[in-house]
């Protein structure tokens, strides 16, 4: 221990006094920590001398630290950039993330359409439409959704325009008042997009603009004595200044800026961002950390990657950001000038110190505060079921992360494994994963399950990413003979890892946990029976889920497969260009014909099998 930390002093002093980012390696070499700093060799060298009185996050990522590398920056602005890329590439343990921001959900707008439309999605790409989000959930996102096809009277049909205009009746939404109806002419395709251009200005959480442009439109069909349509202006009027009425006003009409506060202790960091938009609380979200999750230095300096990376993020950045927390004045003027840069305008950071501002920051800087609160409540009981299981299953340390397994099967042809993963007592699902198997025939149960965790194993050896950790605990669907089979794979592999079985009554109810030779029964034990319930519960679904997928996939194509002249290849190219069968019905027979290996009468008897079934 001694000569290691020698040997890290020893290369930190070696390092110049310039901007750079430093990339700290664990045992295995593992990247656990990404920083940076105008000074490396100040900043690097403070780690491998600690004071008694140095933040216990800090000591803990140190302990682990077996070597660093460093890279060298002109600037730090360039630096802060870089540090981002490799938090980004690594996922380091002690470095503060977005959690699960792949998944965040957007609301998508196609206004590079003739006929722009509105959804959800949880993938930006570069298509010609307008993103806006992430949103801190999908209920939040569908929410939106509602609201502006309730206001505008947006259709809400999945038809698709120009194509389908005239086609089809109206449907029941028309009659209602509730659809302006594109497919029947009733809106001219000028007036339909301008309808789309407020939507996108509430979106961007400018409900005035967007009362102000149905206001222009409605006085402008008014003088020509277009009544109808003036009156739905007028309707989406009333609706937006309701909509505005109903939220929570936090400040005027021209308002617009994000606030953000943290509250961190040796038990957890809550970090609280709220979104002001023409005064109201747009929405909000919530990042918790646990207390080992990152490392916390004086002065909040972690904050400057993670706000950066926030803003990478989100498609609108106001002009004004308020922060809740002390900020040193040359970190926050570093980090306003990469915002500035990604947002192309100007962006100012700042302490509030007085008035309604310092009011509004003082009430997120609370809600951090509550946050993590319960947060901790919630861990502390997590940890008691963890600690019981534990005991119960005689651990020799409480399971931190648990693996479980489950095989779903239709015959011999869509085998599939999932897997779900728990650490520190909730479910952890950018860790999930499923497995097809690949010995399909002749598979059975026990198997496919030691094929599965094999393969899962032979992954410790990866640097970065989930499989990475080594579980505390694997608990697989299934009984006695499960378990010996797997651990004895296990064994034979040199692994040593605690295995155990979840059993079912006859009403598919968890009943007991067991070994290769005896049950566990948890029935009086409450709190883990309802833990271990929902485990199985979770990894029944997400296995079975998989394999429907897989299965509605093979019977399309085995479907297609039915039209004269169309075999298993040409089957395929069908639904890898099209995806579904719904595009494919839609599509002409030139569209479908251009697919690679598809003729033109090819074409022709698909599209005509597909309208008659």
């Amino acid at each position: 221990m001694n000569e290691r930390l020698e040997y890290l002093r020893k290369k930190a002093n070696g390092l110049p006094k310039t901007p750079g980012i430093y990339i700290m390696k664990d045992k295995s070499g593992r990247v656990i920590y990404v920083g940076k700093s105008r000074s490396l060799k100040d900043r690097v060298s403070q780690y491998f001398h600690l004071t008694a009185d140095a933040n216990l996050k800090t000591v803990r990522m140190v302990s682990f630290v077996y070597d660093f590398e460093t890279i060298f920056c002109d600037t730090e602005i360039e630096a802060l950039a870089l540090e981002n890329v490799k938090i980004k590439q690594f996922s380091p343990k002690y470095n503060i993330l977005l959690k699960d921001s792949k998944s965040y959900p957007y609301i998508k707008l196609t206004m590079n359409e003739p006929y722009p439309r509105i959804s959800m999605t949880r993938k930006r790409i570069l298509d010609g439409a307008k993103y806006f989000g992430p949103y801190s959930g999908v209920s939040v996102v569908y929410n939106v959704i509602g609201v502006l096809e309730r206001s505008l009277n947006i259709p809400m049909c999945k038809r698709v325009f120009p194509r389908d205009i005239g086609k089809e009746r109206p449907c029941i939404y028309k009659q209602m008042g509730r659809c302006i109806a594109p497919c029947d002419n009733s809106i001219s395709q000028e007036s339909y997009y301008k309808v789309m251009e407020c939507a996108a200005g509430v979106l961007r959480g400018n409900i005035k603009e967007a009362v102000e442009s149905l206001a222009e439109q409605m006085y402008s069909f008014a003088e020509k004595e277009n009544y109808e349509d003036a009156a739905r202006c007028r309707d989406g009027i009333e609706a937006l200044k309701k909509l505005r009425d109903g939220q929570k006003v936090v400040g005027s009409p021209d308002d617009e800026y994000d606030i953000i506060a943290v509250y961190s202790d040796k038990l957890s960091t809550c970090i609280s961002v709220f979104y002001i938009r023409s005064g109201i609380i747009s929405d909000s979200d919530n990042f918790l950390y646990g207390a080992s999750e990152l490392t916390s230095d004086d002065g909040y300096e972690y904050m400057s990657a993670f706000i950066s990376e926030l803003y990478t993020k989100r498609e609108y950045i106001p002009k004004e950001i308020l922060l809740a927390f002390d900020y040193s004045g040359e970190e926050l003027l570093l980090v306003q000038e990469y915002i500035r840069r990604i947002a192309n305008h100007a962006v100012k950071l700042r302490i509030p110190q007085k008035g309604e501002t310092k009011k509004l920051c003082d009430m997120v800087a609370q809600n951090a505060l509550q946050q993590a609160k319960q947060y901790q409540s919630k861990v502390e009981q997590d940890s008691k079921v963890l600690a019981k299981l534990s005991q119960m299953l005689g651990l020799a340390k409480i399971p931190e992360r648990i693996e479980a397994y489950d095989i779903s099967n239709i015959g011999n042809e869509h085998i599939t494994a999932g897997m779900v993963v728990s650490e520190n007592g909730q479910m952890k699902k950018s860790d999930y994963r499923v497995f097809k198997i690949k010995n399909q025939s002749g598979a059975d149960d026990y198997s496919a399950m030691t094929e599965v965790i094999l393969r899962r194993m032979s992954h410790l050896d990866d640097k970065t990413g989930s499989f990475a950790n080594m579980p505390d605990l694997i608990l697989l669907d299934g009984g006695m003979t499960h378990v010996a089979v797997v651990k004895r794979a296990l064994q034979e592999n040199g692994l040593t890892v605690p295995v155990f079985g979840m059993v079912k009554d006859e009403h598919h109810k968890t009943r007991t946990i067991v070994t290769e030779e005896e049950e566990i029964s948890i029935a009086k034990e409450q709190s883990v029976f309802v833990f271990v319930y929902k485990l199985q519960e979770e990894v029944h679904r997400f296995s079975v889920s998989k394999m429907d997928s897989a299965k509605r996939k093979t019977l399309k194509r085995y479907s297609l497969e039915n039209v004269e002249g169309i075999g298993s290849g040409k089957a395929k190219s069908l639904m890898k260009h099209f995806k579904t069968l719904t595009a494919m019905r839609g599509a002409s027979v030139e569209e479908i014909a251009k697919v690679k290996g598809i003729s033109k009468k090819d074409a022709e008897r698909v599209l005509e099998y597909l309208k008659n079934n």
